[in-house]
């Protein structure tokens, strides 16, 4: 293996995989994959890439063979493998959950005692169980867990969540959250100083989009007596820049500011006298 490259091993199909090849993308990393090819090296940065199933991600770079790996927080917890958790992404959010036929009644994890629960997650939900001082069977199966308990394999179910929507439809009901997952960077624990070097610049890639993704650039035009409550608004990196326009009387305000903030303020932006307002994605934020 070259020293002087890292390995990063990432999910060789699905969302995850989708994510994360379009996040090394707008760090400027070139990857040509072709057809199923399980490595591609980059040509304008020393990094190749692994495609592996998620559940083998954490192991390859606990064992040294990957230096990082992209890989679901649920599926470190379940493997326990040790690796290093570098950096939240921020993207393929879920949560592991306990669900139970609807019209069962729940009153707490002590509910759950005596019953069997069927899952693919048997560590995580033991676990859980544990802590709560439940006793109760894990049952361990492959695939779809939501049909268990219409076919009497089990009386609940420990599965990923998104949007609910799947159990809806097998007639569960979410309950318990396990724990609260998203895609995240994880390194070797035992990388050279040589290697670590090399991280440091994927990470500043990294964590430069990443910021960007949560960020919008806002441009508002606001009269000279709103100027100083309108910046009092938007903060941005240090404080917004202000800009004489050509009519008297009237100043351009650019302002970085996160997107969930801006849409909370919009209505004091308008009270304030802001005209004109244009909101603009940022390809890459460097603090």
């Amino acid at each position: 293996m070259d020293s002087k490259r890292i390995t990063l091993a990432l999910q060789k199909s699905g969302r995850l995989s989708e994510d994360s090849t379009d996040l090394i993308a707008r760090c400027g990393i070139e990857l040509r994959r072709q057809g199923g090819r399980l490595k591609v090296s980059s040509g304008n940065f020393p990094l190749d890439i692994l495609f592996l199933r998620d559940d083998d991600i954490p192991e390859y770079v606990s064992d040294g063979v990957a230096d990082l790996g992209i890989v679901g927080q649920n599926i470190v917890r379940e493997k326990g493998r040790e690796v290093r958790v570098v950096e939240p992404l921020g993207f393929s959010r879920c949560r592991l959950s306990i669900a139970i036929p609807k019209a069962e009644e729940f009153s707490g994890p002590a509910s759950l005692e005596g019953k069997t629960i069927a899952t693919t997650y048997p560590n995580s939900l033991r676990g859980y169980l544990d802590e709560h001082g439940v006793r109760a069977q894990v049952r361990e199966i492959q695939g779809s867990t939501e049909v268990a308990p219409g076919i009497g394999l089990a009386d609940a179910i420990c599965d990923l969540v998104s949007t609910g929507s799947t159990l809806l439809t097998h007639g569960l009901r979410e309950v318990e959250v396990v724990l609260h997952s998203e895609a995240v960077l994880v390194s070797s624990p035992d990388l050279s100083s040589e290697k670590q070097k090399q991280v440091e610049e994927l990470l500043f890639r990294l964590r430069s989009v990443l910021r960007a993704r949560e960020s919008k650039y806002i441009l508002l035009n606001v009269p000279n007596e709103s100027v100083d409550q309108v910046t009092a608004l938007l903060p941005g990196l240090r404080s917004p820049t202000v800009f004489p326009l050509a009519e008297s009387g009237w100043s351009s305000v650019h302002a970085v500011i996160e997107e969930g903030d801006f849409w909370h303020k919009i209505d004091e932006l308008k009270r304030a006298g802001a005209e004109g307002i244009l909101v603009s994605p940022i390809e890459k934020m460097i603090a």
